[in-house]
This record gives C-alpha cells, sequence and structure tokens, in this order.
C-alpha cells in the first residue's frame, strides 16, 4: 500500500542514475543534481559526583552532582556531480549573508552545500534518592533539578558576525516516589507516581529550524509527564508473573512541522500545548515447566490519543515570523489543528510476544520468539491541511495492518582455556513476513494515500 515514489526511478523501482547522468550532461549551468554526503561528529564530556549515606536505621540517601557538555559538528559535503563538471547552488536560501558571490560559485567533490553548522548543550544537575527497607516493605523517593543551555554556531547561512545564536536555557525538573510490599513469599503489590518537566529538544524545539537558523523558539516551553501506575507480582519455583496499570499524561509537547501555505518555499509551523494520554495494562511472565525449557510472553493493551486541539505560528526556513504567502511580517499567521481524540500514530497500542528457550546439549540453547503488532495508526499529516491554513479537523488516521513476525537464536557456551566464551546467532523475521512498521496519513486517510515504511525482511 501507499504511494511510491516514482522521481528518477526505473520500472522495476530501482534508482535510474542513467537519467541523473544524462540530465546533469545536457546541462549548461553545472550539475542539476549532486549527492552530498551528512556528516555529523560528536563530543561527550560530562563530570559526576555522589554521595551517600544513612539516615537512621532503615533509609539509604545518595545524591550528588551531574554535568554535562555537547557539541555536535553536522555538515553536508559533495560526494558526486553525476557527469556533472560543477555544481551552483544558486537555490539556497541564504537571505542573511552580506556577500552574495556564493551565487555563482562553482562547486566541485568536498565541497559544502547545505549545512554547515556545530550545535552545542550544557546541563548542570543535582539528584537524590532516599529508599526504605524494612519488613517486606521498601519504598523510595527521588528528585532531579538541572538547568539546560542550548545555542548554534553557523558558519553557511551567517556572517562571522552573527554565526552564534542567542543561548536559550530551560530549567527542568522530576520527583518520582515508589513502593513494594512483599505480602508473602509468592505475592507482591507495588505503585509508582512521579512528574517530570524536561527541557525542550535542541531540535524541534529550542530552535525553530535547527539546521538553518539561529531563531530560537519564542514560544518553546518544558514538556511534561505526569505518570502512575499500580501493580501485582506473583513469584513461584516454576512461574512468575507481573501485571500492571498504567496512565500517563504528556502536556505542552511542541510539535515543529512542515508545510506549504500559499508560499513556494517549505514554511514551518510551530504548534504549541500539545497533550496526550497514554494509558493501559500490561503484563509479562517467565515459565519454567521443566529444567530446560524456558517460556516467556508479554502483552499490553494500550488507549493513546491526543487530547486537546492545538495552535500554532508560521515561520520560514530562517525562523523569521511570515505570513501564509512567505511574506516576512511582524505577526505570524496563525494555524490550528484540531487533534482531540485523534490517535497517537506510529507506535503499536497492542503488542504481545511469547518465547521458548530450550537447551538441547549442555551448554547449547536455541530461542523461537513470537511478536504480534497491533492498532498501530499512521501519523497525522499536517501538510494535509492544504494552502489555506484554516483550521485542520484531522479523522482518525488509517490503521496500519497488523503484524506478526518470528524470530530465531542459538548460543553456544564454552570454555577457551580459562575463559569462558559463547557463539551466537540470530534470524530475524525468520518467516520473512512483509509488514509496515511506520506510516504517514494520506488525504482519504486509507492505504491507497498513506506514506509506509516497510519492516526488515528476514536478517
Amino acid at each position: 500500500g501507499g504511494v511510491p515514489n516514482t522521481l528518477f526511478r526505473a520500472p522495476d523501482g530501482t534508482f535510474d542514475y542513467g537519467a541523473i547522468y544524462t540530465l546533469n550532461k545536457a546541462s549548461e549551468v553545472g550539475s542539476k543534481m549532486i549527492m552530498s554526503s551528512a556528516i555529523n561528529n560528536h563530543l561527550w564530556v560530562g563530570g559526576l559526583s555522589t554521595y551517600n549515606t544513612k539516615i537512621g536505621q532503615d533509609i539509604d540517601f545518595y545524591g550528588g552532582v551531574d554535568l554535562r557538555y555537547y557539541k555536535g559538528t553536522h555538515t553536508n559535503k559533495i560526494t558526486d556531480l553525476y557527469g556533472g563538471n560543477f555544481f551552483i547552488d544558486a537555490t539556497s536560501l541564504r537571505p542573511l549573508l552580506s556577500n552574495t558571490d556564493w551565487k555563482t560559485k562553482k562547486l566541485g567533490v568536498g565541497d559544502v552545500v547545505y549545512r554547515d553548522y556545530d550545535g552545542f548543550v550544557a546541563s548542570e544537575g543535582v539528584f537524590g534518592q532516599a529508599e526504605y527497607n524494612k519488613n517486606g516493605l521498601s519504598a523510595f523517593v527521588s528528585f532531579s533539578g538541572s538547568n539546560t543551555s542550548d545555542w548554534r554556531y553557523d558558519r553557511f547561512y551567517y556572517d562571522a558576525a552573527n554565526a552564534k545564536s542567542k543561548t536559550a536555557n530551560f530549567m527542568g525538573y522530576s520527583l518520582k516516589g515508589g513502593a513494594n510490599y512483599n505480602i508473602n513469599t509468592n505475592h507482591n503489590i507495588f505503585a509508582n507516581i512521579g512528574i517530570i518537566s524536561r527541557a525542550p529538544f535542541f531540535s524541534g524545539g529550542a530552535f525553530l529550524q535547527s539546521t538553518t537558523s539561529n531563531e530560537i523558539n519564542p514560544n518553546a516551553v518544558n514538556e511534561k509527564a505526569f505518570s502512575a501506575e499500580v501493580g501485582y507480582g506473583f513469584r513461584s519455583k516454576y512461574f512468575t508473573a507481573n501485571v500492571n496499570v498504567y496512565r500517563t499524561n504528556w502536556i505542552d509537547k511542541t510539535l515543529v512541522r512542515a508545510i506549504n501555505g500559499q508560499s513556494q518555499e517549505s514554511l514551518v509551523a510551530n504548534l504549541q500545548g500539545v497533550n496526550a494520554l497514554h494509558q493501559g495494562v500490561e503484563l509479562d511472565f517467565t515459565s519454567k515447566p521443566m529444567k530446560n525449557l524456558e517460556i516467556t510472553g508479554m502483552a499490553s493493551i494500550g488507549d493513546w490519543n491526543w487530547q486537546n486541539n492545538a495552535t500554532g505560528s508560521l515561520y520560514n526556513s530562517q525562523g523569521q515570523p511570515v505570513d501564509i504567502n512567505g511574506v516576512v511580517t511582524n505577526t505570524p499567521a496563525q494555524m490550528s489543528v484540531n487533534l482531540k481524540g485523534i490517535h497517537v500514530g506510529n507506535s503499536a497500542q497492542n503488542t504481545a510476544a511469547l518465547g521458548f528457550n530450550y537447551e538441547i546439549l549442555k551448554g547449547f540453547r536455541v530461542g523461537l520468539d513470537g511478536n504480534y503488532y497491533g492498532r498501530n495508526y499512521s501519523y497525522f499529516n499536517i501538510s494535509s491541511t492544504g494552502t489555506s491554513l484554516t483550521s485542520a479537523t484531522f479523522a482518525q488516521p488509517w490503521r496500519i495492518p497488523d503484524a506478526i513476525t518470528c524470530d530465531f537464536s542459538a548460543n553456544y557456551r564454552f570454555k577457551v582455556g580459562e575463559y569462558d566464551a559463547t557463539l551466537t546467532g540470530n534470524i530475524d523475521n525468520l518467516l520473512d513476513a512483509e509488514y509496515i512498521t511506520d506510516a504517514t496519513d494520506g488525504a482519504d486517510h486509507t492505504w491507497k494515500t498513506a506514506t509506509v515504511f516497510y519492516g526488515f525482511g528476514r536478517t
């Protein structure tokens, strides 16, 4: 199902490189199409300091300081001109550069196109946890607080004087608590509750367009989650199981999505205040009916929906507020998306698994696992609002067909002198089932207009 991409495709569906070579060789102004390689280099540095102590006879406490620094360098370099002698990047949107020589500069293999920037994230945090354990009751309370700072340095879209962005700072926190009570050696009950306030992600959160713009998202707020669960556990020599009921409210999710508007340029819709409710029941178990056989299983039934209608403002790729025609203005155009009651997409809400692991010979085990994925909905597509930017009311998105896969594994443990060694082999999707993992909803909410990603075959 779905809509196949036929641009520069041969009849058998493979990429038609010959057509691209023909196009480029016929051009008198250099290659019309090229290939570039995305290069991403990452540097992480951190420091952690902890403190442990005992409060009275029954409470253990530990806490500390957590410092982190990240730098990511992201660039694209030309790797193939596809038969052309050079490439002129005249169509890039780089209005903030005072020098316009780039519009006529002939580029070759190794030259930079599309992006060249550094992204920085630094955080400073504290954390602590107290644990209590006595007479079959164990409980804990934990907390954390942190400041996250985001900034970027852009060498492609900005002159040196404006290459560094302002710094966006976000305070975050978490508070969690939980308890488990062992009724006897076979039965226990447990409960957990917590709230998290998380800084927006660098991309699609702190910055309106982190790949091409230094403009900070003026409406970025922390994403919050309030979650609670209660459950029951059973333990015995031959059978162990847990069952729990959960409910999680996601609050103030930020969504940054591309949309056309009435402009030839792709615009950015910055949606705020998007909430989602995830709730359901989960079961997992392990059974050992005989010495060499272990049976595992799980099942999860969920109900995940968007809870409210979202509103947002319109910006161009440089993060400037624009009207529906893409013209820069002081007051950005507004749009609303009526999402209330729409299923959260691209994650199966009902899942199940059943596995068998058997020791054929001493040290040699084989396993077979079956997996079920159901009630997986395609993701809503803001672009289906068209070009009017009027309120878009979504119907329920297309439901992706349920899928079942089987995986096989084998491993052999043995000694090599004094050392332990293991040989492992896996065959994923043993029966080579064809199934869809992700999809974006289409105009009529059916398979005919959805765009899809298929799962891997037998590997």
